[in-house]
């Protein structure tokens, strides 16, 4: 899966199924966010960005990417972690997935 985020800065997101996280490589630094499956529902656990390659919306790329695989896959959404709370917070187009 290949994903290009602000003007001047392009690169992959993986997603490690197996593992349950989603992962971008940003000049040498990783980024992840982490979920969970639980009956139908993805809880995403932890998202973490490098302070080197902080301020460039890589967590933000990293959760829409994930939301659209939950959506892709007709999973609902917990987010379990502060940033994906606030994520939710400030993103209307993504309220479908949240788990009721």
């Amino acid at each position: 899966m290949a994903s290009v985020t602000p003007p001047g800065l392009a690169y992959e997101v993986d997603h490690d199924l197996a593992g349950h996280r989603f992962t971008a490589r940003v000049r040498g630094h990783l980024a992840l966010l982490e979920y969970q499956l639980k009956r139908r529902r993805m809880v995403i656990t932890h998202t973490e960005v490098p302070e080197a390659i902080g301020g460039r919306g890589v967590a933000g790329e990293l959760t829409k990417v994930a939301l659209r695989w939950a959506r892709e896959n007709k999973y609902k959404v917990v987010p379990a972690c502060a940033y994906a709370e606030a994520f939710f917070d400030r993103h209307e187009e993504f309220h479908d997935l949240l788990a009721g």
